[in-house]
């Protein structure tokens, strides 16, 4: 059974966010009952967002989007009887005010004030954004009395809180004046390795890539400086890191061979539903994202649950983040593709052959490649995997309960890697039944897309749960207006 908004159809079953079908005029936004983040907001900001970045690109996805859930929280604060925001601190109001109607205004104007100073390329969507839903915004009141002027100075609290939370969004740290560059790094990051030459296998080798236009650029570690980053949740990242990659060292060659024959193995006995799963996981949108939304609507969560809740899991996402980056840029350890072309130099071993081409027995080493693309920065331990740990035990402490019950169907032919080719049949990703599920599931996704080695996986998930639960401890004080 689905039910239908404005601009996403979302079935019990399963969660699609698509166009909904053509209408001479949608209906008018319900402030009074609707949820102005689900049916306004998310729709509004996900095409700007991957106009911007591509949809596995977790250090930028999960910080804007823990922001605009922090500006939703911090909007409806005062609404709440004893929650405090993150970044405000305003007075509570009267029990009578606590209606969806200011709720959805002072979250409007939160996230509207947010997005033009964190995305102010597109001020005129944001502007938009507003308009279509009646709302002016001209109006910057600030009278905290009123929600526009809760939500205006909601938005803007957090929106300069976090300009200068360690990961450059502005572009000028380290010194820079002029020509000023958003997310650069300024840790000072070198590779041992580069595209052209292998000097330590036990390291990350940057890749080439190329949009297939001839032009073919160098991989750079992307924001190596999210490690350093402040944290909701906790103080030090340290405190969560993982042992080091030992089987990574390739001068203890049996295990190092052992952890790349895994990733080499599944490669070439991958399933249309493997590949899927892959696929699903690495858009942090679909695999966090869509299943954040489809708690909130199989529970008939309330507005304020929703904002909670959503908050709360990207905040244990993006404090997972942290941590998992830090180790990273600690560590520095060799992504599978470079330690398999290392290992079977001058071989031809059976691999997948790149899209829709299949498995192959004759496959030079040194052009075996991964499913997934292999992302920007060291193997070790995995992003995606503390993502959805954290997520899912966040997830648990909230709800209570280990129980979950997604599934996404994939029509066949809709894979992004090989569009008109898988699946070669409609497939049903899942059902996970509990959060243990999907978490596991999740982890062992990055083995089959071939950028994960396992201990990368396992380390990953056993300290991004302790973040999940920080996450919720951190929730839990600012309701209680500590």
């Amino acid at each position: 059974m689905c039910r239908v908004i404005p601009r996403i159809a979302f079935c019990t079953a399963a969660l699609v966010l698509m166009p909904a079908r053509p209408q001479a005029q949608a209906p008018p936004f319900d402030f009074s009952s609707g949820n102005i983040g689900i049916e306004v907001i998310i729709p509004a900001v996900i095409p700007a967002l991957f106009q911007t970045t591509s949809p596995n690109d977790a250090p930028i996805i999960l910080r804007h989007t823990t922001l605009i859930t922090n500006a939703w929280f911090d909007a409806i604060a005062p609404y709440h009887p004893t929650a405090k925001g993150v970044y405000t601190r305003l007075e509570n109001r009267p029990p009578a005010e606590a209606t969806t109607r200011n709720k959805n205004i002072a979250m409007a104007y939160a996230t509207y004030r947010l997005l033009n100073r964190l995305m102010p390329r597109f001020a005129a969507d944001w502007r938009q954004m507003l308009v279509s839903v009646g709302l002016d915004p001209d109006d910057a009141s600030v009278d905290v009395r009123t929600p526009i002027g809760i939500g205006n100075v909601a938005g803007s609290a957090v929106a300069v809180a976090r300009e200068r939370d360690g990961m450059n969004q502005l572009g000028d740290e380290g010194g820079r004046v002029y020509d000023l560059r958003p997310y650069a790094d300024y840790t000072g990051y070198m590779p041992v390795n580069t595209p052209w030459k292998l000097s330590n296998p036990s390291r990350w080798q940057p890749l080439f890539t190329t949009p297939g236009n001839g032009t073919f650029l160098g991989q750079q570690f992307a924001t190596p400086q999210w490690g350093a980053t402040t944290p909701y949740s906790y103080g030090n990242p340290a405190a969560f890191g993982t042992p080091p990659p030992i089987d990574s060292n390739h001068h203890r060659r049996q295990a190092y061979e052992a952890q790349a024959d895994e990733v080499m193995d599944a490669q070439a006995t991958l399933t249309d539903y493997q590949k899927m799963v892959a696929e699903l996981f690495d858009n942090k949108i679909t695999g966090l994202g869509f299943a954040a939304l489809f708690i909130a609507q199989s529970r008939n969560m309330s507005l304020d649950e929703f904002v909670h809740y959503d908050f709360l899991t990207n905040v244990a996402a993006f404090d997972g983040g942290i941590t998992t980056w830090r180790d990273k840029y600690l560590y520095d350890a060799v992504r599978p593709v470079t330690a398999i072309r290392y290992l079977n130099r001058g071989r031809t071993i059976t691999g997948w052959a790149g899209p829709g081409r299949g498995i192959v027995n004759d496959l030079p080493a040194n052009e075996w490649r991964s499913y997934l693309n292999t992302a920007n920065h060291p193997e070790y331990p995995s992003g995606s995997s503390c993502f959805c740990a954290a997520h899912a035990q966040a997830s648990r402490r909230y709800l209570g309960s280990d129980q979950f019950g997604w599934s996404v169907p994939k029509p066949a032919g809709s894979s992004v890697i090989e569009p008109g080719v898988t699946p070669a049949a409609d497939v049903v990703l899942g059902p996970w039944q509990t959060f243990t599920e999907f978490e596991e599931e999740c982890g062992m996704s990055r083995l089959w897309g071939g950028v994960h080695f396992r201990p990368a996986i396992e380390e990953a998930r056993n300290s991004c749960r302790q973040v999940g639960d920080k996450a919720f401890e951190f929730l839990q004080r600012k309701l209680a207006g500590q």
